[in-house]
């Protein structure tokens, strides 16, 4: 069984606030979008959210997400990715997305998720030279996993493990694409397309 966990917990601050919320040029909130791709592509998908993030927390209830409030979110995305995973120890591997990049594509998701069952220890798409994300950890991980704290996320874990991600090369610009300021929603990706 593969777990989504989608990091939704950030404060937004270089956006002003909202940022999840906010809607895409079809219409559909940030984090919705985000959500939606990530559960089409894993068995089972949890969402940790800020604990006063009501908004969010019904939007991505609805959506029919595994909603984890999270007290400590101030303490970073390392806390925030330990509390996701912890909440799923019986998961055969996980991939982790961030809420605030919307314009991954589904079969890039499907790629990493691929590449966990047929073993990779760390799966990550690649566009133009750069890793981005999701980024899939086999349940190997789980004690690294659930020790993360601050605010670097996994990159740590991801640094001491370079020889153990598998690096999935794909025409998806929205892999290294992600919101943090108003602009974002509606800059050109590293390609030229929205």
């Amino acid at each position: 069984m593969i777990v989504g966990v989608l990091l939704a917990a950030g404060a937004g601050a270089r956006f002003g606030g909202g940022k999840l919320l906010a809607p895409l040029e079809d219409g559909i909130p940030v984090g919705v979008r985000a959500a939606r791709t990530l559960k089409g592509a894993v068995d089972r998908t949890v969402a940790v959210v800020r604990a006063d993030d009501a908004p969010l927390l019904e939007l991505l209830g609805a959506e029919g997400l595994a909603v984890l409030p999270f007290a400590r979110a101030s303490e970073g995305m390392g806390a925030s990715l330990a509390y996701g995973v912890t909440s799923s120890p019986e998961a055969d591997g996980w991939v982790v997305a961030l809420a605030d990049m919307p314009f991954v594509k589904p079969e890039t998701v499907e790629a990493v998720r691929r590449a966990l069952e047929a073993g990779a220890p760390i799966a990550a798409p690649s566009f133009g030279g750069r890793r981005g994300h999701p980024v899939g950890f086999q349940r190997t991980f789980y004690p690294d996993l659930v020790r993360l704290q601050g605010d670097a996320g996994a990159r740590g874990l991801l640094l001491r493990n370079d020889e153990q991600i598998v690096l999935l090369e794909c025409d998806d610009p929205g892999a290294v694409r992600d919101v943090d300021t108003v602009e974002d929603l509606s800059r050109p990706a590293p390609d030229g397309n929205r």
